[in-house]
Order: C-alpha cells, then sequence, then structure tokens
C-alpha cells in the first residue's frame, strides 16, 4: 500500500527527507549492500568451515578463536552493510556528503587478528 507520493510507509520512515536521487545512485547502492552482504556471507561459511574442517590440524581452543572471530566478523558486516545502506541513501536524498566506510577499517583490522593468532597457531603447533 502506497501513499499519493508512490512511497510505502517503510520507504517514507526510513527516508523522510530530502528528494528522490536519480535511481542509477540509488540501485548502485544497492549493489554495494549486496556486495557487503556477500562478504558477510562468506565470513560466516568461513568460520563454519574453521570449525567443521580444521580438528586434526588445529587445537580446540585456537579453532574456536578463530572460527567465532570469522563469524561475528560476518555478524558486524552484515549489520553495517545495512546501517550503510541506510546512511548512503539519506545523505543522497538531502545533498550531504557520504559518509566515510566504516566497514573497511573494521574488515581490515579484524582480517589482521584472524592472520596473526592463526599465524601463532601454525607457529606453536607440535611437529
Amino acid at each position: 500500500m502506497s501513499e499519493p507520493d508512490g512511497r510505502s510507509p517503510l520507504a517514507r520512515r526510513l527516508l523522510p527527507d530530502g528528494e528522490e536521487p536519480d535511481p542509477r545512485f540509488t540501485l548502485a547502492n544497492e549493489r554495494t549492500f549486496l556486495a557487503w552482504m556477500r562478504t558477510a556471507l562468506a565470513f560466516v561459511a568461513g568460520g563454519v568451515a574453521v570449525e567443521a574442517f580444521t580438528n586434526d590440524f588445529m587445537p580446540e581452543v585456537w579453532r574456536r578463536v578463530v572460527a567465532v572471530l570469522v563469524v561475528l566478523t560476518g555478524l558486524v558486516i552484515s549489520v553495517m552493510a545495512g546501517a550503510r545502506w541506510l546512511s548512503v541513501e539519506r545523505s543522497m536524498r538531502t545533498g550531504r556528503p557520504l559518509p566515510v566506510p566504516l566497514l573497511v577499517p573494521l574488515l581490515c583490522g579484524t582480517g589482521a587478528v584472524a592472520s596473526i593468532v592463526t599465524v601463532l597457531m601454525i607457529a606453536t603447533l607440535n611437529r
């Protein structure tokens, strides 16, 4: 059900201000959101894979730390992707500058921590 302006109640609630941007920009924003969601799903799948397939390779404590860290990263990326989509859409509608992508430093930092944990785990394995 839509109102006279053609927008749904959800659209009016989430994006109450500004003017409708060029559809190409809105669709580009949506494609970026979907790319972040694919990244989030890859992290979740990677965490499940670490837990499921590294029993013989990693000690249980290391395996759990790496798996949980990777899955939680996927969860955070997913939530932040939605927030970023909304923030960018609002910025485009109101003519404000686009927000800084906080996902990038988060992803870099978490990737670095996961890599360090993995390197430490490999270095301490019994040969």
